[in-house]
């Protein structure tokens, strides 16, 4: 099972939403991001304390509630095109002689041949034209 199977299987033993329709649930999204940004701090710890385990604790903590985020937003069914979606838009960050386009802490810059991520055509794909027309949301 991948993750997102795993997490499922969790979700439907502890009662927690698991929805097919994309949806921002207003009683839920707060709780999600309260978690999220705990588990980030965590991680951020386990980090400046050069605790392996607990940095891979809070690794593993985060993925399971990113998971958890598709299956309660409904999104799941697109998360694989998605990513590959992202992916490929990280992947033209590339510079014009093929190298990666780097600021001076390291971060990877857009390249000359960046371009952004189609996730309103993802989203189309994976639920309708039609549903895309009601969400109010931008691509990119």
């Amino acid at each position: 099972m991948n993750t997102l199977q795993l997490v499922k299987v969790w979700h439907q033993k502890f009662g927690v939403p698991v929805v097919d329709t994309p949806q921002l649930p207003a009683d839920r999204v707060q709780l999600r991001l309260d978690i999220l940004e705990e588990e980030v701090r965590e991680l951020r710890e386990a980090v400046e304390d050069n605790d392996l385990v607990e940095t891979l604790d809070a690794l593993c903590d985060i993925q399971y509630l990113l998971d958890g985020a598709f299956l309660e937003f409904g999104l799941h069914g697109v998360k694989q095109a998605a990513f590959e979606e992202v992916h490929a838009s990280n992947l033209s960050k590339m510079g014009a002689d093929g190298r990666p386009v780097m600021r001076a802490d390291g971060k990877i810059l857009k390249g000359p041949e960046f371009f952004c991520p189609d996730l309103v055509k993802v989203l189309a794909d994976g639920f309708g034209e039609e549903f895309v027309r009601k969400s109010d949301r931008k691509g990119g």
